[in-house]
């Protein structure tokens, strides 16, 4: 883990002994002028001229819809790490995929030329300054919420781990989306199942074009999803609100059952609950490998460092899901890595709660704020899953969003695809917001197949 740049670390020790999560000076926040992106991560490239400095990201005029196409298409490999060298480039690389590295002989990243691809409309960018100066903690909190925010990434220049997990969960995917996705699951024996595909319409009202901090009504991502497919799933539903503040406002799910006319509380996206989608692979707080509640953990910043990440996947989304899903792992044929900066944040349980997974490592993008991977350990300290994004650009937007999510299981084999749009003709389709009564239990339960 290398040391922090001398900027950061005077930020990060300011920190330490400033008011508990209180808003930055004008001062600090000048900096996202200079030194730093307007996202916070740092304008200039790296010593070796291996990354490349932030010039403003890649932008486009919008492609006409569907699958975006791959802007760096004609870029080939400068590294291919394989089981025989990857220990060469060990601290470049998570601890999952060395274990994958270990264990499967024919694993491997193609490492591409560093692209930093990612940008934000404008509007995100003076959101973001003006949450610089005015996000807080809540006063239950950091851990529980954050105040004084919205329309951007709370804390562009974070003091604490928490502060940067808020950054991940307030992310930006667009003001809201409409798409297909469906959940795969790879067993150990290989066979490959796909569980569900639904249709899923989001809001993230804290993205509303006009939203402040006290208009998007306490919660922050609002999504329906209803089920196509399978058959025996056609007229499932499900039903999710995540709020800015868990004392404030409460995690709010629904269920909808076929047949059924009635939409019954069911448990939210948070916390260790298993997805049912996933063949017990995945929990509800590994969605975008990290979601929901930050409560259970105490997470502190380990460092920033460079690593080789899934970045620019573009051509991943052009395939066939049977093509990306090989017996053991995803096909690496069909995966692009970049070296890019990321900031390394763990959790660490906190006193008095219980989850099935006892530490979790997050390695957060310092151009979007993104998880682009997630270690996890068992209650005996045992690597246990390994959790790894994809990284969608869309310059139409523009953005760059965390996409689809692969999540090994280390102890006993096996992985699942979730967030899987391949195939999809409208792929991930940026929208307008929604109708605040479309994300109802009412709502959900008229759309119930009789």
């Amino acid at each position: 883990m290398r040391l922090l740049p001398a900027f950061w670390i005077a930020l990060v020790l300011a920190g330490a002994v400033a008011a508990a999560h209180a808003a930055i000076s004008e001062r600090e926040a000048a900096s996202l002028k200079t030194e730093l992106t307007p996202v916070g991560a740092e304008r200039a490239g790296n010593a070796a001229g291996t990354i490349p400095a932030w010039t403003g990201g890649y932008r486009r005029a919008d492609p006409g819809g569907g699958i975006r196409p791959d802007p760096f298409a004609a870029d080939r490999p400068v590294l291919t790490l394989t089981a025989r060298n990857y220990r060469d480039h060990a601290d470049h690389l998570p601890e999952g995929a060395k274990a994958l590295f270990a264990r499967y002989p024919d694993y491997r990243m193609d490492i591409y030329p560093a692209r930093r691809s990612a940008a934000l409309p404008d509007r995100i960018y003076d959101n973001i300054a003006r949450n610089a100066v005015t996000a807080r903690a809540a006063p239950q909190g950091i851990t529980y919420g954050v105040e004084g925010a919205a329309g951007g990434i709370p804390f562009p220049i974070p003091k604490s781990g928490a502060e940067m997990m808020w950054n991940h969960l307030l992310a930006f995917w667009g003001p809201a989306r409409e798409v297909n996705v469906s959940t795969w699951v790879v067993s150990a024996d290989g066979t490959a199942d796909k569980t569900t595909t639904y249709r899923e319409i989001t809001d993230f009202p804290y993205y509303y074009p006009d939203a402040t901090p006290d208009s998007y009504g306490g919660y922050y991502f609002r999504t329906l999803h209803m089920a196509v497919a399978p058959p025996n799933r056609v007229g499932q539903g499900y039903l999710n609100w995540q709020p800015i503040n868990t004392r404030r406002f409460n995690f709010a799910a629904w269920r909808l059952q076929p047949g059924e006319h009635r939409a019954r509380k069911a448990p939210a996206i948070s916390y260790d609950v298993p997805d049912p989608d996933s063949a017990g692979f995945v929990s509800m707080d590994e969605y975008y490998l990290f979601f929901g509640g930050l409560d259970h953990y105490d997470f502190r910043i380990l460092g920033k460092k460079e690593m080789y990440v899934p970045y620019n996947n573009n051509r991943l989304y052009a395939q066939d899901v049977k093509a990306i899903l090989g017996k053991d792992h995803a096909n690496p044929d069909l995966l692009r890595y970049e070296l890019h900066r990321v900031w390394v944040v763990e959790g660490i349980l906190a006193a008095g709660q219980h989850d099935i997974v006892k530490r979790r490592r997050l390695y957060l993008d310092e151009d979007t704020w993104f998880a682009v991977y997630s270690d996890s350990w068992d209650e005996q300290d045992r690597l246990w899953k390994f959790g790894h994004a994809t990284m969608y650009l869309m310059p139409d937007v523009p953005a760059l969003i965390l996409g689809s999510q692969f999540v090994y299981d280390l102890e006993l084999g096996g992985y699942a695809y979730g967030f899987a749009f391949n195939g999809e003709p409208a792929g991930y389709k940026v929208t307008p917001p929604h109708n605040p009564a479309l994300f109802t239990p009412e709502s959900m339960a008229a759309r119930s197949v009789r």
